[in-house]
């Protein structure tokens, strides 16, 4: 499928990322796979959600290594496929975190990041809420939940519903 370039590649390619989502966080794989890595938080508390999605992102952050896409051409990984190689750039770790995310309950959005202003997006990741706000869930870096790229120009959101 060719996309177009520019913003709107950017914005189909949100898109695809989104249909992902919805329809692999309703799989028994997804599901399944949440709620193990979940139970290793069990002894936090009931419903305590932030140790949730902190275990979610810790497993997606330490167990898919980033590999960057073929030369010249965006490639997107299902969810499963990203866990079968256990390896994709910024969108497959995105869809395959949001899907693990809305698989257990949590709402999620997709961020594209630009580093000049109406310059080309450069990288994505995902966002959830936990309580009243989004929080960023960065995977392709060493940070916490709850930490985001710290600089950029310009921004592109999609929300997964």
């Amino acid at each position: 499928m060719a996309l177009p370039a520019g913003r709107a590649g950017t914005r189909a390619t949100l898109d695809l990322m989104r249909r992902l989502v919805l329809r692999y966080k309703k799989t028994l794989p997804i599901r399944q796979l949440a709620l193990s890595i979940i139970d290793s938080v069990r002894n936090r508390g009931h419903k305590n959600f932030p140790a949730q999605v902190r275990a979610l992102h810790n497993f997606v952050q330490s167990n898919i290594q980033y590999v960057k896409d073929i030369s010249g051409v965006e490639t997107l990984a299902t969810p499963t496929k990203t866990l079968e190689y256990r390896q994709g750039d910024c969108d497959d770790q995105a869809v395959l975190l949001a899907s693990l995310l809305e698989s257990v309950g949590h709402a999620t959005r997709f961020v594209a990041i630009s580093m000049v202003p109406l310059g080309p997006f450069v990288h994505v990741y995902t966002e959830t809420r936990l309580g009243p706000g989004w929080i960023p869930v960065e995977t392709t870096e060493p940070w916490p939940a709850g930490q985001g790229p710290p600089k950029f120009a310009d921004r592109m959101v999609v929300t997964n519903k």
